[in-house]
């Protein structure tokens, strides 16, 4: 739990346990619910000792997880843990039915409204609406985390893979695959974003998956990245040094998407690559002792240390490290959802308004987004309901629970928790992981074992 001294700077985090005890005395109060942090009553900074923290990010297209942990030489102990799911994906989608409400307008028979091109200058380092939220909203997390706990650095992945490495131009032939400590985790991890962990073949996921050659190298193909493919095992050894028309014969579709996979260019790892910088740069701004590393190095330290694939564990793994000494069972899934809307209207499918909603945000003193708790004694919806609020002119509010939708709650049952600030909050358990395989350093114990494919 996160600790701030009387005047509200940060302290070291607690465990709930003792969180709960200075709750219990008096110690403490509630400083902030979601996520939670107390503020004791009767303790400076001054008067305790620090150590420190340090939070690892690791960017994604839909998902980015945040690990807030204590370092200690090159073991890493997890504290926290942090999914943030991303609202690009519905900003992009805003933006074009924007976009054709405008041209549509242009071409119907009504006032003529000019098209507009060349007052559009984009000034250096723009990203899209889109690409911009990715950056804002990391940076915003890492700004709350620096209040409510001494942070000391921050460790990104600022690249996926190492696209050197990987040049289409440049085949990976030979001793390259078996050069250095990092060999091959690069085109790996690659590969498995580009086939979204699944064999190309069948289908099969969570399986071993091996890396195949579409066209086979002893008929002429290459190392390129763009003829490797992920293959579970019964299709790789199937497929052998048979042509991959061969072998999907009669299969039209399998095999017009084996190759047009093959070529096609990874649209989300584009959108991370965009942002990274950029993540980058604002971080760097912020003062914080800065550390990167590449997605190939955080895959290689969670094979070493037994770790499941997930967001916040690759964020606990980004970086230089040597073993990981636990991490917390679950983690805080933030979910971006803005602060509503300045729109007052609700267009049609031709972009004119076709109602109104209310001129006031505010209902009863509660607002939509409102993380709310409601008691209610009597009734089908009798109970205690946890969540976030949607208010009604006529002062029956919907709460969004993690157990689904209740409708109808009356506002005078109804208390504040925590206003809204753009986010929903849920829980979700960390990943359950399978014995270490022989070969690396055995997983601490308590820490989850891995079941990640050896691909």
């Amino acid at each position: 739990m996160f600790v701030l001294d009387r005047r509200g700077r940060p302290l070291q985090p607690c465990s709930p346990r003792r969180a709960k005890e200075l709750l219990r005395k008096g110690r403490a109060v509630v400083a902030r619910h979601t996520p939670f942090v107390i503020r004791l009553k009767n303790r400076n900074a001054s008067d305790s000792t620090v150590q420190g923290v340090e939070v690892g990010i690791d960017p994604g297209s839909k998902h980015t997880g945040i690990a807030v942990f204590r370092a200690d030489v090159f073991r890493r102990t997890g504290l926290y843990g942090i999914q943030l799911d991303h609202r690009g994906g519905h900003i992009r989608d805003k933006l074009a039915a924007r976009a054709a409400y405008r041209r549509g307008r242009r071409s119907r028979n009504l006032r003529y409204r000019e098209a507009r091109f060349f007052n559009r200058a984009k000034p250096q380092g723009w990203l899209a609406p889109s690409l911009r939220h990715r950056v804002d909203t990391t940076m915003s997390w890492v700004s709350r985390l620096s209040r409510w706990a001494p942070v000391r650095a921050v460790h990104v992945e600022r690249v996926a893979f190492d696209t050197h490495a990987m040049s289409a131009g440049r085949p990976l032939e030979g001793a390259e695959y078996q050069q250095g400590t990092l060999a091959g985790y690069e085109a790996r991890e690659y590969l498995l974003a580009k086939w979204k962990r699944r064999c190309a073949y069948c289908g099969a996921t969570g399986v071993p998956l091996n890396i195949d050659h579409i066209h086979p190298r002893s008929r002429g193909g290459s190392d390129r990245i763009v003829n490797l493919a992920l293959a579970c095992i019964g299709c790789n050894q199937a497929k052998s040094n048979t042509p991959v028309e061969v072998f999907l014969a009669g299969k039209v579709k399998p095999l017009a998407r084996v190759l047009a996979q093959a070529k096609a260019p990874l649209r989300d790892a584009a959108v991370v690559n965009a942002t990274r910088w950029s993540l980058w740069r604002a971080l760097e701004a912020t003062g914080l002792l800065v550390h990167t590393a590449s997605g190939g190095r955080t895959k290689w330290n969670r094979s070493r240390t037994g770790a499941a694939k997930s967001h916040t564990l690759d964020a606990l793994h980004v970086g230089v490290l040597d073993a990981v000494s636990g991490w917390p069972s679950r983690v805080l899934v933030v979910t971006a959802t803005g602060r509503g809307t300045y729109a007052r209207t609700r267009a049609d499918r031709y972009g004119f308004p076709r109602l109104a909603l209310p001129r006031t945000k505010q209902v009863h003193g509660f607002a939509t987004g409102d993380l709310v708790r409601a008691h209610v004694p009597t009734g089908k919806k009798a109970g205690i309901h946890i969540g976030r609020v949607a208010v009604r002119s006529t002062g029956s509010f919907n709460i969004r629970t993690t157990n689904g939708l209740v409708q109808g709650i009356h506002h005078r049952h109804v208390r504040m928790l925590q206003r809204g600030d753009g986010y929903g909050y849920g829980t979700s358990k960390e990943s359950i992981v399978e014995p270490q395989r022989s070969g690396h350093a055995q997983a601490p114990e308590g820490f989850p074992a891995s079941v990640c494919s050896p691909a």
